[in-house]
Parts: C-alpha cells; sequence; structure tokens
C-alpha cells in the first residue's frame, strides 16, 4: 500500500513547500492543483505563478478543480508517480460553490458531504504516495458570517477524516513542522 502524508497549516505556514519537500526533486511527480484559475483575478493568477515557479521541471502539474477530476487522478495516478495535491480547502470552497451550499440548503450540503466521502475513500484506495496539503481552520476565531463558519467546519470535517486514512499528519506553524502521526 502506498504511504499517505496530511501536511496541515495556516495562510502562509509554509504548508505547500514542506510538502513540495516531501517528495524528491530527481523524481517524477504529479502537481495536482485543485484551484480553478480566474483570467480577472490577477493577484491569484500571480500566486499560481509562484507555485509554478518553484516546482522542479520533472513535475508534471494536471489542474483538477473539477471534484471528480481530483478522484480520477487519485484513482488512476499517471506513471504511477507520486501525487502531490494541492490544497484542499481551495478544492472544497470550489465543491461547495457548485453545490450551491454557501446558504446551507440541505439538499447542496448533501452534496458537498458526498464529494467528501468520495475524496476520503479515493485518498484511501490511492496506489501512489500522496502528499495532500490543507488549510488547518480549528486554530483561528470563530468566523463572524455563516458562509465562514460553514467553510470552517466543512473543511475541519475533511480534515480530520483524512487525517484518519493518512499514514503521517504534520502540521506547519511559523514555518516549522510539527509530525502528528
Amino acid at each position: 500500500m502506498a504511504h499517505r502524508t496530511l501536511v496541515l497549516g495556516g495562510a502562509r505556514s509554509g504548508k505547500s513547500a514542506h510538502a513540495e519537500g516531501l517528495l524528491a526533486e530527481t523524481d517524477p511527480v504529479t502537481y495536482v492543483a485543485t484551484s480553478r484559475r480566474d483570467p480577472s483575478d490577477r493577484e491569484w493568477t500571480e500566486r499560481i505563478a509562484e507555485h509554478v515557479a518553484r516546482r522542479p521541471d520533472t513535475w508534471r502539474t494536471v489542474e483538477a478543480g473539477d471534484p471528480g477530476e481530483l478522484r480520477r487522478v487519485l484513482a488512476e495516478p499517471p506513471d504511477g508517480s507520486p501525487l502531490l495535491v494541492d490544497d484542499l480547502a481551495t478544492w472544497l470552497t470550489g465543491v461547495l460553490d457548485d453545490a450551491g451550499a454557501w446558504d446551507r440548503d440541505p439538499d447542496a450540503l448533501r452534496r458537498v458531504s458526498a464529494d467528501a466521502d468520495a475524496l476520503v475513500g479515493a485518498v484511501r484506495t490511492c496506489r501512489a504516495r500522496l502528499v495532500l496539503v490543507s488549510a488547518e481552520v480549528g486554530l483561528g476565531i470563530v468566523p463572524a458570517t455563516r458562509s465562514g463558519r460553514l467553510f470552517r467546519d466543512e473543511l475541519g470535517a475533511l480534515n480530520a477524516r483524512l487525517a484518519e486514512v493518512c499514514d503521517e499528519v504534520v502540521l506547519l506553524v511559523a514555518g516549522l513542522p510539527l509530525r502528528l502521526r
């Protein structure tokens, strides 16, 4: 069975760079980007470019902002290469958007739950070396908005479920990795 690592951290904690460092630069790696490009958002485009620029040339990028695409890549890793998924907070935002769940519609929340279930199952059965990156949302204040609380609750629950099926869990704080498991 393949080794699965979950790397958690807050904003600008160094979680992505740490996750990238877990995989050898000389090995072919499939970097699974979960963000959705928005050509009108220049700052987001610049952030994506920064991430791309620091990846080794031997790494291949697969864009998987769609929930089904992420599950497909996990089920069928290209060339059996290690996978780095960055990041699940961005993926979940897309899932919440697609389902129209921000207003807590029960049917929409069931669709979000089904996508989360499918992701956890895909991680559990992934045959490739897997490194997942996600935001740790349980250490901050309670968000002031209803949508912020929904996001925090859904991502916190998803992170906990993923931690159950991962072999290793690391939390980045101020750029320092703390091994939780």
